[in-house]
């Protein structure tokens, strides 16, 4: 049998606990990151069948039930839009562009951004729209 000196320091450190801690706070930042992604809650036209075009640098521009428009959940007027859809199709040239307009909006509003989008020449555009009860 063998029998530890009481003078003898510890050869190695417990790093279970830092990992139990290291887990935690990976967790707690994974939840908080995606409670942090929030857009602008808009009342959706129904479709019988919706696509996705969930795409990375994917823009969204939502046209509220004010009608005021928002890039990427940012408030924007139509110039600021077409600037910063300008920028962005300098960078990546074709990049996807989605359009969600709430249902109470006037038509004119949802036209005018697709005309924007249509005179930049961005040919990736898609329309949300909500599920249809059954």
């Amino acid at each position: 049998m063998q029998v530890q000196d009481e003078d003898k320091p510890y050869d190695d450190i417990n790093i279970t606990p830092m990992l139990d801690l290291a887990y935690v706070l990976l967790v707690i930042f994974i939840i908080m990151t995606t409670a942090a992604v929030q857009g602008i809650k808009v009342n959706l036209p129904k479709a019988s069948s919706s696509v996705s075009l969930a795409k990375p640098q994917t823009k969204a521009i939502t046209v509220s039930d004010t009608g005021q428009v928002f890039l990427d959940a940012f408030p924007v007027t139509m110039g600021e839009l077409e600037q910063r859809l300008r920028e962005q199709k300098a960078l990546t040239p074709d990049f996807p562009v989605i359009v969600k307009g709430d249902s109470n909006v006037q038509y004119q509003k949802v036209v005018d951004v697709l005309d924007l989008l249509r005179r930049l020449e961005l040919t990736q555009v898609g329309l949300v729209t909500g599920k249809q009860s059954s």
